[in-house]
Parts: C-alpha cells; sequence; structure tokens
C-alpha cells in the first residue's frame, strides 16, 4: 500500500513524496513525483531521472530545478532511490557500495542479493505500481539521470528495446567495466564473472546495441571524476555504430548539481520532443 509522505503545490503541479513496500527490494521504498497541472486532464507522459551516488530520491527533486521546464512541457517526472534502505539493508562504510549505491543492477552476491534489486525495481515494479496510481501514459516513457544515475539510464535504455522513446544523461559512468567506478561495485554485486558485467556497460553495450532513438550526453570539461567516468569511450563507440547521438563536453563545467541544474532545461525538451510523437 502506497503511503503519501506529503504533497506541495509546484509550477501549477504537485511535487509528491510517496512510500511502497517494494517486493523486489525486501523493504519500504521512497519515491518522488511531479504531476504538471495537465495531468488533471488526463494522463501525461513520464519522464524518470535517475540519482547519483551518496543520492536519496531527494537531492534532484530539489536541487535540479526540472519542475519549471517538465511543467511549461505537460511532463511528469520521477525521481526514485538510487538503493534500498532501512535498518536490516546492508551496507558499506565506503560511499560508493550499499545504500546509496544500488549501481541500478540486480545483486546475486551475498549479503547483497536479497535487497539490492534496483533494475527489477527501476524498469518493472515501480512503473507498475506509479502507472496504477497516478495519471500518467506509460506509453510514452523517457529516461535520464546523473553519474551512476546516468550509467543506468543508458544502460536500461539500451537493453530495453520500446520502453524508452528516449534517453539522456549527465556525467554518466561510461565504461565501468574498466572504471574505478564500477569494477569494485560489479564484483561486490555480481561476482568475479566478468561476462555478467558487459550487460551493464555504457560503452559496450553501444557496440552491440545501440539504441532505437535520440539519445543527449552533457559532460563536463572540468568534472573532477573524468578518469572514471570515461566519456571518450561511449563518444567512440556511438561514432563506431553511427549512432544517433547528441554528445557535448560543456567548458569549465564539473560534476555538480549546479552543471545538471544549467542543461536541465535542455534535457527535458529533447525528451518533450521525442515523447509527443
Amino acid at each position: 500500500m502506497m503511503q503519501t509522505q506529503s504533497e506541495n503545490i509546484c509550477f501549477g503541479g504537485t511535487q509528491g513524496v510517496y512510500t511502497h513496500a517494494s517486493s523486489r527490494c525486501a523493504c519500504d521504498m521512497t519515491f518522488g513525483l511531479f504531476l504538471p497541472a495537465a495531468a488533471k486532464d488526463g494522463p501525461v507522459p513520464l519522464l524518470w531521472y535517475l540519482s547519483g551516488l551518496t543520492c536519496s530520491h531527494e537531492n534532484a527533486m530539489t536541487k535540479a530545478g526540472a519542475q519549471a521546464w517538465a511543467a511549461e512541457q505537460s511532463i511528469a517526472l520521477i525521481f526514485p532511490d538510487t538503493s534500498p534502505r532501512g535498518d536490516h539493508v546492508p551496507d558499506d562504510e565506503a560511499y560508493d557500495l550499499g545504500k546509496g549505491a544500488g549501481f541500478y543492477i540486480n545483486a546475486n552476491q551475498k549479503p547483497w542479493s536479497k535487497h539490492f534489486k534496483m533494475w527489477d525495481y527501476i524498469t518493472a515494479e515501480l512503473p507498475e505500481i506509479v502507472g496504477n496510481s497516478f495519471p500518467l501514459d506509460m506509453s510514452r516513457q523517457a529516461i535520464t539521470g546523473h553519474s551512476m544515475g546516468g550509467h543506468g539510464a543508458l544502460t536500461m535504455a539500451m537493453s530495453l528495446p520500446g520502453q524508452y522513446r528516449s534517453v539522456s544523461a549527465f556525467s554518466p559512468i561510461s565504461n565501468p567495466t574498466v572504471s574505478e567506478w564500477g569494477r569494485k561495485q560489479f564484483n561486490a554485486y555480481l561476482g568475479a564473472n566478468e561476462t555478467l558485467w558487459s550487460n551493464h556497460d555504457a560503452s559496450l553495450l553501444m557496440q552491440k546495441n545501440g539504441f532505437d532513438g535520440p539519445i543527449l550526453i552533457d559532460t563536463g570539461t572540468n568534472d573532477q571524476f573524468l578518469d572514471v567516468l570515461k566519456p571518450e569511450a561511449l563518444a567512440h563507440a556511438a561514432a563506431m555504430r553511427r549512432q544517433q547521438i547528441i554528445f557535448r563536453m560543456q567548458p569549465d563545467y564539473d560534476h555538480s548539481y549546479y552543471f545538471v541544474s544549467s542543461f536541465m532545461g535542455d534535457h527535458i525538451n529533447f525528451h518533450a520532443e521525442a515523447l509527443r510523437l
């Protein structure tokens, strides 16, 4: 059963926060959902925003400035959490493993395998819940994300043909099978069999599958994590595949939400064009 934590009027629409029991993550999960004013007249398309390491549902909801643009385009925004939560959920002292670091995969290794099923949660369980509870047109979905969330958005879009009409990412972790942000988590969550890892590497999926729709990528030239994000690997894979893509290195921007909020309007307008089709 879903519980309403808060609802506030926002740019003529409603920004809500809701909690529900997740069967896949075996714990209570919280998400934010912005419904534009147009939702009062009928179902609206849905844009997923997947957040990065250490974040919860709240970071982008309060920092990205996305609601103003979504209200203008009559698009709903959903802000899921980045991992399972609760005292009974395993964690790690490091910021990049455990709570806040679900990596948008289904863990198969102990102690993570019982709760860390973020792939299924984002792609199947939560869409069913919100589709049955709110005036959303689930035939028109798009997905975006930041950093770890950019990794999740890209891998889900390229692995699930037809589920998302467009995909974008801010500073995505682009080649995690060879990255400091990837090998550690994949070993912990998926084990040492590296053949399983390739299903969650955007650069390798670009080579293998590509995406049947438009892609927009923004990364800052002063991003302090460029060596682990590896944007050049994704750019090269897209060029080799001749993928339809807009790939931008933004001069002087870093990895922060100042960067994300600066280009959020571009991303929402980009998705709005695809969602109108």
